[in-house]
């Protein structure tokens, strides 16, 4: 359970969910991330440490750069403990999608 709520910690931080919404698309170098974020690269990088340290991204070397991406088996297994606690009733159909995000 402690495991959960730091992982929800972490992502309450309104920059690192942008940071996981832009890997989703690609993985991206720390200072594409810094320009597309308007954001620091120092801050980016605190950022990634974090969410590398939670295991939600995963980095690779290509020559000078280091490109980050999404690991999607820890993402996905935030999603499933995400819907077990819901209780919006959207997983269960009875309000539209559009509707419970508002919520």
């Amino acid at each position: 359970m402690k495991e959960a709520a730091e992982l929800f910690k972490i992502l309450s931080v309104d920059k690192r969910i942008e940071i996981i919404e832009r890997l989703k698309k690609e993985p991206m170098s720390v200072n594409a991330l810094a320009d597309v974020l308007g954001i620091t690269q120092s801050a980016v990088s605190q950022h990634l440490r974090v969410l590398k340290a939670a295991r939600l991204v995963r980095d690779e070397r290509q020559g000078y750069w280091i490109y980050y991406s999404l690991n999607k088996d820890v993402l996905e297994k935030c999603r499933q403990r995400l819907n077990r606690i819901c209780t919006c009733g959207c997983l269960d159909g009875k309000i539209s999608m559009k509707r419970a995000c508002k919520t």
